[in-house]
């Protein structure tokens, strides 16, 4: 049950947060949701508990930018942390362009 209602709070977030910033609303498949999820906290973190399918890319770690330059620019992604920091800072990098 918990895992459904972050499941639900997170993409409730990322449909908000898109929509926000291009004016548009974009329905994905669970499938393809998962699969563009970027879980920024520790791997401690991560290990509690994270949605399947999603990509531990530490935002404190020394390769964070490395690891984060890695993903597609031109492929929306969906950030996910556990207060929403360090997924926004994460967010203003990948706009950036890091």
């Amino acid at each position: 049950m918990k895992k459904s209602l972050v499941l639900f709070f997170v993409m409730l977030s990322a449909i908000i947060v898109h929509a926000q910033e291009t004016d548009s609303i974009a329905l994905l498949s669970p499938v393809e949701f998962k699969t563009q999820i970027i879980d920024v906290r520790t791997p401690e973190e991560f290990q509690e508990g994270h949605i399947e399918g999603a990509l531990n890319i530490d935002f404190y770690s020394e390769d964070f930018e490395k690891e984060f330059h890695k993903l597609d620019k031109e492929q929306p992604v969906y950030l996910y942390c556990r207060s929403g920091y360090r997924s926004n800072q994460s967010a203003k990098k990948k706009r950036n362009g890091l």
